[in-house]
């Protein structure tokens, strides 16, 4: 079993892998980082996510904004609280820390993953603080970017856009890196039908699981015009736990910091041959999406 910690800024797909990435693997830690909502909602859902799960994984808190200008959230798709209209239950969890570039520098383990499904500042500060930590991990699984087009804008997708200048470190890094941006990531869709199949299971965590897509769904009819969301953030576990769903080429990618209208792209350089620089990311380009479905619908408990 694979071992993982999950820097993330739950946030419904969030929770989604959250939950996957326990049922998979040896979750050791989570860090959490601003993102789709403030830094106290994000860690707030993390820990009530662990006593949902029965889990004592630890939860270190992080960067509460990114390394340049203000942070950029998004509530509109997330609700407010990060959990839609998820009314969350009381508990006694607390952060393990509140120094989440420190706990990744200490947990570094040469057999352990970084799953990154929010922005990558928590990580970038870790590489500016020892920069040999890339070396002493396994590698990071990024869920962020895309090969084209974007979705807070049209070149950038939401993670790299709410840091630029950090998911820029990372990818200049020399880490071992997997994208899963959305190119990848929207193979990978719910139903209403999954919704209903969560329901009928009676178990709590999968009543909650339909919650949170039917909450999706409701904001994807209004933003799109259609009742479907993309698993985003489960995508990133999934390219750690079960790499053979995936087709994945090796590419040069760099991000824009500066473009007026370009901040936050993932420049991805397809050229063949010996035209550019040499390729520093994985980049996932299919997965078997009927599998990667039945996992998560297995680790929601349909």
């Amino acid at each position: 079993m694979k071992r993982m910690i999950i820097d993330c800024d739950p946030g419904l797909d969030d929770a989604i892998a959250l939950i996957l990435a326990h049922h998979c693997a040896e979750v050791v830690g989570i860090t959490t980082v601003s993102g789709n909502v403030p830094l106290a909602a994000t860690t707030a859902n993390a820990l009530m996510l662990t006593a949902m799960l029965g889990v004592d994984t630890p939860v270190h808190s992080g960067a509460a904004g990114p390394l340049v200008g203000a942070p950029t959230y998004a509530p509109h798709v997330h609700g407010e609280s990060g959990m839609g209209d998820f009314e969350p239950p009381g508990h006694d969890r607390t952060a393990a820390g509140d120094d989440a570039v420190s706990y990744l520098l200490d947990a570094a383990e040469s057999d352990t993953w970084v799953v990154a499904v929010g922005p990558l500042t928590n990580l970038a500060l870790a590489i500016e603080r020892d920069p040999d930590w890339v070396t002493r991990i396994a590698g990071i699984s990024i869920m962020g970017g895309s090969i084209a087009g974007g979705n807070v804008t049209p070149a950038a997708e939401f993670n790299i856009y709410a840091d630029p200048e950090a998911a820029a470190r990372v990818f200049a890094s020399g880490a071992d890196l997997v994208m899963c941006g959305l190119n990848l990531t929207h193979q990978v869709e719910t139903s209403d039908a999954l919704v209903a199949e969560l329901r009928a299971a009676g178990a709590p965590l999968a009543h909650f699981a339909a919650g949170l897509l039917d909450y999706l769904h409701g904001v994807m009819a209004e933003l799109l015009g259609r009742r479907a969301t993309a698993m985003h953030d489960p995508c990133a576990v999934l390219a750690v736990t079960h790499p053979e769903l995936f087709e994945v080429a090796p590419r040069p990618v760099a991000v824009e910091v500066d473009g007026t209208l370009t901040r936050g792209m993932t420049v991805v350089d397809e050229r063949t041959g010996n035209q550019g620089a040499a390729a520093n990311a994985g980049v996932a380009y299919r997965i078997d999406a009927p599998r990667a479905m039945a996992l998560v619908r297995g680790a929601l408990g349909a």
